[in-house]
């Protein structure tokens, strides 16, 4: 199922570039796949195969409005081909094909307090410039820390929390 959703991910996505609507593509696969999680009975209609092909693409076209070309045949080709149930996984896939495209670097900030918005910003700003990348920075509150920050940019952790201090000091104090 995996290697179906990259396949179609990226077939969506090169159309997607070819049209200039990345950006609008990406916003409208999200929100698609947001609503067939929110609604259930959505999703049934969608993936059940006791509706027709030219049932679904009727619902199609009553559920999805104004969605751009490209998005709208994909999703036709997706109930032709019987691989809705797909749907969520390919979403995931564009995503990352967006963001690589875009050349940006999720950042997640972690303290024991909450941060003000501008000071979780200007470092965003700062992890930008340092590794010449725009990044999309998120921050939440974990009081186990204790205190500092733990920062995961990309897949690298960079933990500067005094419980991870702490930890390391009764390491070497074990040690001793």
């Amino acid at each position: 199922m995996e290697e179906i959703a990259q396949v179609y991910a990226r077939a969506l996505f090169e159309v997607a570039t070819e049209q200039d609507e990345i950006d609008t593509v990406r916003d409208e696969i999200s929100a698609f796949a947001e609503a067939m999680h929110a609604n259930r009975d959505l999703a049934v209609f969608f993936f059940s195969p006791y509706f027709s092909v030219e049932e679904k693409k009727a619902g199609l076209a009553k559920a999805v409005t104004g969605a751009s070309p490209a998005l709208a045949n994909f999703l036709q080709a997706l109930i032709e081909r019987h691989r809705m149930p797909a749907i969520f996984r390919i979403a995931a896939e564009y995503q990352s094909l967006w963001a690589q495209a875009r050349r940006l670097l999720p950042v997640k900030v972690t303290t024991a307090i909450e941060l003000e918005d501008r000071v979780v910003t200007e470092l965003g700003e700062r992890i930008g410039k340092q590794v010449d990348r725009e990044v999309e920075v998120s921050s939440e509150v974990d009081p186990e820390i204790l205190g500092g920050v733990v920062l995961r940019v990309g897949n690298v952790i960079l933990d500067a929390s005094i419980r991870n201090q702490l930890e390391s000091l009764r390491k070497q104090v074990a040690q001793a």
